[in-house]
């Protein structure tokens, strides 16, 4: 299985690309993680964004195996990562909802992390807002069961206009990324300002870490610290980038 991820199209490009962007601690600009986008390489129709093709992978029966050449990247990057001497707490990968109702879910990432040699809690599954859809309590359950085994999970796009944020408290996470909207309200004034706010402290209430996404500017890292959330992504962290170019800050990171 490992090798399925080198294989390339006529012109040297994986059919399947991860790219990454650095999450960083707003207190020190350092990096903490590193979050993934997968690329879809396609003759036809070219480089495919999540955006173009994850809703269609979700209907069909392609989530899971695309999740599955996705991890053994991931599991593969970290490593990668590792022999150069990056320092990170995890790499995030996306994991449709799907997969965490398999029966062998567990048992298929034991075997993986442990056939790389990677420990359980270097990468953090991403859950898009599709888990708060989740009511029968069969997904919070694999969840938790998987976190008792150290893996990570961080759901993502929280926050945002469509979102059922009273949702969150059926589910466990590490980690909650908040949606760029959230972000995009910092500044527009005192209740604005109070409303990010409440997002912050009601994430963190429920004992999870918030990670801000979309942060442009220092003024929004600041004001995002000072409501007590420690990380943030965006183009103040960096844009994604091919894994060839993901090296240490003396080396050009």
């Amino acid at each position: 299985m490992g090798k399925e991820t080198k294989k390339s199209g006529a012109d040297g490009v994986r059919a399947i690309e991860l790219q990454y962007r650095v999450i960083r601690e707003i207190s020190t600009g350092q990096a903490a993680a590193f979050q993934t986008q997968t690329r879809l390489n396609s003759p036809k129709l070219g480089v495919l964004t999540p955006d173009k093709f994850r809703d269609v992978s979700e209907i069909t029966n392609q989530a899971v195996r695309l999740f599955m050449l996705e991890l053994i990247q991931a599991l593969e990057a970290h490593n990668t990562f590792v022999e150069r001497e990056l320092n990170f707490n995890w790499i995030s990968l996306y994991m449709p909802v799907k997969f965490l109702k398999e029966p062998r879910a567990e048992k298929t990432l034991l075997e993986y992390f442990s056939r790389y040699n990677v420990p359980t809690s270097r990468i953090c599954f991403e859950l898009s807002e599709k888990l708060l859809e989740e009511t029968d309590g069969q997904v919070s359950t694999v969840i938790q069961q998987m976190r008792n085994r150290g893996f990570h999970f961080m759901l993502t796009n929280f926050g945002g206009n469509t979102c059922p944020m009273m949702r969150l408290s059926d589910f466990s996470v590490d980690y909650v990324m908040l949606s760029p909207e959230v972000s995009n309200y910092i500044g527009k004034g005192e209740r604005s300002d109070n409303a990010v706010k409440s997002i912050i402290g009601f994430v963190n209430e429920l004992g999870a870490e918030p990670v801000a996404d979309g942060v442009f500017n220092s003024h929004q890292a600041e004001t995002l610290y000072s409501f007590e959330c420690a990380y943030c992504a965006g183009s103040l962290s960096g844009k994604y980038m091919a894994e060839r170019y993901v090296r240490r800050r003396s080396d050009g990171e």
